[in-house]
């Protein structure tokens, strides 16, 4: 199958939103004191939260990967690959760039609290760095459990995301039951499940539209349209049903003080939102593929695809540096919170973190090409088998908990340093990275598949 440029816009154009939301939901407030404080935009200016259903764009990132996920693995097997070789490859790329982020990150931390840093202002900084770290995890599981999923998909299709859908609204429809004093841990943990359930039934329907179940080029291309129709108005309308008459808020980012969240752990309104956001980038697919024709459309595609690990792990760095630069000086013009002439600076606080992140990214590049050349070096071999295997599982599952961690207490947890999460990212990262020379005899089952654009693992699957 060639490749679907579509695909990597969808990458493209998530990062770009996700980016671009959370620089505009950070704003600053230097008081008399000089402390610097951040306000939540959505809880302390509540209309904004109607802002976050175009901002929430992780459905797109898990559609693209799914398509992207789907031909990769198909790939890989067919070349006698195992499993275990795959997912280790896909992990591998993206938990490299994940651990050096988090080693200077966290290196810092360890600097700042050993020269007594407020530990308030490090905890506040270390949310900060890690608020974009949940989908970490998520999507590892989700990369781990794909080669089973596929092999349901091949036989189930259509059937597989409708039946997670389905248990997944029954799991939010049990998380929403009662007030927030009535559910216990067994509640929570069950409510755990919908990141895998709701966030893999976009999975699985990048699965379907890449095997032509949603659009393409087969015996089912007449009914893409409709299909995709239908996904996307019936998705609004259950939305709408969920959050007007039903109980679930309209922000699809967790706001502070409200007894529902859409996405810790993602909702049954949030499905119903995915749902309609997938039908919409079905039906625009043929317009936008017309557009990316022009060249200058598909470099601009394949720049932001090229730094997209970068932008999404770095993007809220130059936040910290224009809150040093401008609001610790008090150079920053700072009128009222949420006012009209606040708006109107938001457009020069965007491009000065435009061009500050600019800056960065190239500052990073030695980095990046060093990040490459090591992937190239480790990355597990695609037939990969017994005691390695076992290790690259336990490796997954080590760094999967740790990056949970990262992703709800940040990296200065009560401005502390933490250091058994930060141990074991860096343990898990080394046994996945570690079994490269194929299986217990030595032996690749099959040859490695070279990284490719469109199937990375990157941040344009993240947010």
């Amino acid at each position: 199958m060639s490749r679907d440029r579509y695909v990597d816009f969808l990458r493209a154009w998530a990062i770009l939103l996700v980016v671009l939301g959370h620089w505009l939901i950070t704003g600053l407030i230097r008081h008399p004191d000089g402390e610097i404080t951040a306000p939540e935009l959505l809880a302390t200016v509540p209309w904004t939260q109607w802002l976050t259903l175009g901002f929430q764009i992780m459905p797109l990132f898990f559609l693209a990967g799914g398509h992207a996920a789907a031909g990769s693995w198909s790939r890989a097997r067919a070349a006698g690959g195992t499993a275990a070789g795959w997912v280790g490859q896909r992990a591998v790329r993206l938990l490299l760039p994940t651990a050096a982020y988090s080693g200077l990150v966290l290196l810092a931390v360890g600097a700042c609290s050993a020269l007594g840093v407020d530990p308030v202002t490090l905890a506040l900084v270390g949310w900060a760095m890690a608020m974009q770290f949940w989908f970490l995890p998520v999507y590892l599981l989700i990369s781990a459990l794909t080669p089973a999923l596929y092999s349901l998909h091949e036989r189930w299709g259509l059937r597989v995301p409708v039946g997670m859908g389905v248990v997944g609204f029954g799991v939010g429809a049990l998380v929403a039951a009662g007030d927030a004093s009535s559910r216990g841990p067994a509640v929570e943990a069950i409510g755990a499940l919908n990141f895998l359930l709701v966030w893999g039934v976009v999975h699985q329907l990048g699965f379907c539209w890449r095997d032509g179940l949603l659009g393409g080029e087969g015996r089912t291309a007449r009914r893409a349209p409709a299909r995709a129709a239908a996904l996307a108005v019936g998705g609004a309308l259950a939305f709408a049903l969920l959050v007007g008459p039903g109980p679930f808020p309209v922000s699809l980012i967790r706001v502070t003080g409200q007894e529902l969240s859409n996405t810790d752990p993602p909702s049954a309104a949030m499905l119903a939102w995915s749902l309609a956001q997938v039908g919409v980038a079905l039906l625009v697919a043929p317009a936008v593929r017309r557009l990316l024709e022009r060249a200058r459309v598909r470099r601009a595609v394949r720049v932001l695809g090229a730094g997209s690990m970068a932008l999404y792990l770095w993007h809220m760095l130059p936040v910290l540096v224009v809150a040093a630069a401008f609001y610790l000086t008090g150079l920053a013009p700072e009128p009222r919170y949420g006012s009209a002439g606040w708006w109107a600076l938001r457009v020069p606080w965007l491009l000065v973190l435009a061009g500050v992140l600019a800056g960065v990214v190239w500052a990073l590049r030695p980095l990046e090409r060093a990040l490459t050349s090591l992937d190239a070096r480790v990355r597990p071999a695609a037939g990969l088998r017994g005691a390695a295997a076992w290790r690259t599982w336990a490796g997954l599952g080590v760094s999967v908990w740790a990056l949970t961690y990262f992703a709800g207490h940040g990296f200065a947890y009560g401005g502390a340093f933490p250091v058994w999460p930060a141990v074991g990212l860096a343990v898990g990262t080394a046994c996945v990275a570690l079994p490269h020379r194929g299986d217990a005899s030595g032996k690749s089952g099959g040859t490695a598949e070279a990284p490719k654009a469109q199937e990375a693992p990157t941040a344009q699957e993240a947010q």
